[in-house]
């Protein structure tokens, strides 16, 4: 009876731990680097949401207002990000018996670049892609707006982990 009880205990131990990652960690020398530069990102994409651009670039200095003690500044920068919303496509996902698209599936993709004034060796070109899928028997004006939501904080997340973190 005490090992049914004793198990019965863990069990409800275990379901109550969880753990929790969070990758927003900035590893950023204050001595050295105080200010960040972040240029809009111009939409340049075929297909083009316009709401998506303002978001993006508004989600972009949020973030890293948020979280790093930088100083936001137009010129002399100690760090610069700058890049454009290279993609945004719509490509039909899960063909059925009837040749139709089950799904849809919704692709961002940015390209960034990044330069430390301060730090030599920390500059970086890199290209960020996200995508969500939705069923095909709803309109994409429909969950455009949850959807974009979602891929930009994503791709915020990327180019923050790639320009900030150090691991």
């Amino acid at each position: 009876m005490k090992k049914v009880v004793f198990l019965c205990l863990m069990c409800c131990l275990m379901a109550a731990c969880t753990v929790s990652y969070k990758f927003r960690n900035a590893s950023i020398d204050y001595n050295i680097t105080k200010t960040l530069y972040i240029a809009n990102f111009p939409n340049q994409a075929p297909l083009v949401y316009p709401p998506f651009e303002q978001r993006f670039n508004e989600e972009m200095k949020d973030i890293f207002t948020r979280n790093t003690k930088l100083r936001m500044v137009d010129v002399n920068a100690d760090m610069e990000i700058e890049g454009e919303i290279v993609g945004y496509e719509l490509t039909p996902m899960a063909v059925q018996e009837d040749a139709y698209a089950s799904e849809t599936k919704l692709t961002v993709t940015v390209r960034m670049r990044f330069t430390n004034n301060k730090v030599e060796g920390k500059d970086k070109e890199e290209t960020f892609s996200a995508n969500r899928t939705f069923s095909s028997n709803v309109m994409l004006d429909q969950v455009q707006d949850r959807l974009t939501a979602e891929i930009i904080k994503e791709l915020v997340d990327q180019i923050f982990n790639s320009t900030m973190a150090d691991w």
